[in-house]
Order: structure tokens, then C-alpha cells, then sequence
């Protein structure tokens, strides 16, 4: 087991704290989230993550996309917004199949219940009609 390691605050990480509002270290990132800062927070929601390690993306696009259409699917977002992350998802380059593979993929950590529930709000995203016919039901 690896050992744990320690957040520093802010203040102990020197000069870097005041440096950007989106910090470079993934530990100072971690540390300003539990905090609460808005300016990180602000920061982290409308601009693309960056490795620590360097300037590139640590996510490619569709990656991304493909993550948040599984993050609103896990808390159980409207049809309207899985729609958006369907559109968004669909033109970073993912199919039909990487989409409902992202159902899927969640399955574990939203359990059954989570999955019957979004399939037909991912259905609907989809353009599909997933009506159940009399041949479907148990």
C-alpha cells in the first residue's frame, strides 16, 4: 500500500497559491476544492484540466465529453441536459455505441436501480423510442 501523502495548504505551498486561480499541482487543486475556493472552483468549472505535468489537455475532447455525459447520467440529470452531453459527446467524435457504453461503464458505481433509471432518459437523448412492447415486459 503506497504511503499517503499530505495536502499542504495554500499558505505552505508559497508563492504558487497566489499565482493562478486554477493551481498546476493536483494536490493544491485537491486542497483549494475541500476549501471551498470560489475562485478555484470558478476556475475549474469553465476552463479545460491540465496535467500537472505539462500544458496539454489531460483529457483529450471526446474524453471529456464522454465523462460528463456519465457524470449527469450517475446524478440522475434531465433528458434536456443529457441531450447537450449527447450533441457535445457526438461532435467530439463519439458514436452511438461509445455513448451508451458510457450507461454502461457507470453501472458500478451507480448500481442497477441508477442505470434502469437513466437508460430511457440516454434513450431519449439518443433520439430513440424505447417504448416497451407487450413482447418486452417480464
Amino acid at each position: 500500500m503506497p504511503p499517503a501523502r499530505t495536502l499542504r495548504s495554500p499558505r505552505e505551498a508559497g508563492a504558487e497559491s497566489d499565482a493562478t486561480a486554477m493551481p498546476g499541482d493536483p494536490r493544491l487543486l485537491l486542497r483549494r476544492l475541500v476549501a471551498s475556493d470560489e475562485r478555484c472552483l470558478g476556475a475549474a468549472l469553465v476552463t479545460t484540466p491540465k496535467s500537472a505535468h505539462d500544458a496539454a489537455p489531460a483529457l483529450d475532447r471526446k474524453a471529456r465529453a464522454l465523462v460528463r455525459l456519465g457524470a449527469l447520467l450517475a446524478v440522475g440529470a434531465p433528458t434536456a441536459s443529457l441531450r447537450w452531453a449527447v450533441d457535445v459527446a457526438s461532435a467530439a467524435g463519439a458514436d452511438d455505441d461509445a455513448l451508451v457504453g458510457v450507461l454502461a461503464s457507470i453501472s458500478g458505481a451507480a448500481g442497477a436501480a441508477g442505470v434502469v433509471d437513466a437508460a430511457p432518459r440516454l434513450a431519449l437523448a439518443l433520439g430513440f423510442d424505447v417504448e416497451l412492447s407487450d413482447r418486452d415486459e417480464p
